[in-house]
């Protein structure tokens, strides 16, 4: 017998698992997912931080409204960021500076002194930053579980090893099926992720342009050993950033290199670009290569998210192209999300969200 749902969420990852939460109170909700467990792929490889500039002034009100929630409810970690520079940059530090300091970010300009003072072994030629005081590491894998427990303690079914190979409109709703087995839904949602351009064209919309894109990170065992209280260091021009965990230093070249919908792995290129771009901002000696892996973040064109219906396929709902900060705006987002899945109207939580920003038919 092929069970029936109010909604179908294909992709189980932070993305799903959220939304699942935020509908299963209102609906009977169905979450489809490929690999042996949710959180395979991008969220469970995600080296995540709650930064307010993060994404731009276009992501800010979901990272924003997010916060509260994630501070409530025990996520976030107290880090402090650095965007930093070379007197060369001094320009890109302080606009960078301005533009988020008047959407009402605490983010204020340091000189060597401040930036060495926090950056120990710093090389003398890094003379300025952007300094957020605010910025938080976020437990992700504490979150993803809240958000699974959460949909599960409302009703919320989850298949696992169940990668959907075909999606068919049937009457007003969708049949989906897997190898071992199928189900039917009123509404589709896509939250495939790096797939979801995949997923779209399955069920017979045309897609987005959401592409993946494949980030590096390292763990390094370094002497010295990072301090506890360093904070998230970037460089401005986005091609390196670091942050201490635990007594080891993880460490990406900020990469974004176009890739397909994979299982992905982190290339030696990439991992010896990394190593060698560290080594230009701080003195420390890399005593060991412990760990390296890859995660694929994907975008839309504008690298703004995906959230709303379809504009030509009814009953399916896009819910992707959350680049690197789907973590840090999982909360606004889903309630987001689900409002405008299940015709619901906003709260506090995203009633200063202009959700039109966000809506599929932008392209």
């Amino acid at each position: 017998m092929t069970e029936t749902f109010d909604v179908a969420i294909i992709g189980a990852g932070m993305a799903g698992a959220s939304l699942a939460a935020e509908c299963a109170p209102h609906a009977r909700v169905l979450l489809v997912e490929a690999e042996d467990a949710p959180g395979y792929h991008t969220t469970g490889r995600s080296a995540a931080f709650w930064e307010e500039a993060y994404g731009g002034p276009g992501v800010l009100p979901l990272t924003e409204a997010s916060g509260r929630f994630l501070r409530e409810g025990g996520y976030l970690s107290p880090r402090g960021a650095l965007n930093i520079g070379r007197e060369a940059d001094r320009a890109k530090v302080e606009a960078f500076v301005a533009t988020f300091a008047a959407h009402g970010v605490s983010v204020e300009l340091l000189g060597r002194t401040a930036l060495a003072a926090r950056v120990p072994g710093l090389r003398e030629d890094w003379t300025c930053a952007a300094w957020e005081p605010d910025c938080a590491d976020i437990d992700v894998a504490g979150l993803h579980q809240h958000y699974l427990v959460a949909a599960n303690r409302t009703g919320t079914v989850l298949r696992v090893r169940a990668r959907v190979e075909t999606v068919e409109r049937e009457g007003a709703g969708w049949r989906i099926a897997w190898r071992d087995g199928a189900a039917r839904a009123a509404l589709l949602v896509n939250a495939a992720g790096a797939w979801a351009d995949h997923v779209a064209q399955m069920a017979g919309a045309a897609p987005l342009g959401i592409r993946p894109l494949r980030r590096t990170v390292v763990q390094l065992r370094t002497a010295p050993i990072p301090p506890a209280a360093l904070p998230l260091t970037l460089g401005i021009n986005e091609d390196f950033y670091f942050k201490p965990q635990g007594d080891r230093l993880w460490l990406s070249p900020h990469d974004e290199t176009p890739d397909v919908a994979r299982d992905a792995a982190a290339e030696e290129l990439d991992v010896a670009v990394a190593i060698d771009r560290m080594e230009q901002v701080v003195d420390w000696q890399v005593r060991a290569l412990e760990r390296r892996w890859a995660g694929l973040r994907s975008f839309a064109p504008d690298r703004l998210p995906v959230y709303g219906f379809d504009r030509a396929r009814e009953g399916l709902f896009w819910f992707a192209g959350q680049g690197g900060f789907g973590i840090q705006t999982a909360p606004a987002a889903a309630r987001l999300g689900a409002q405008l899945l299940l015709g619901l109207g906003p709260d506090e939580l995203t009633e200063r969200i202009d959700a039109a920003v966000y809506a599929p038919s932008r392209f």
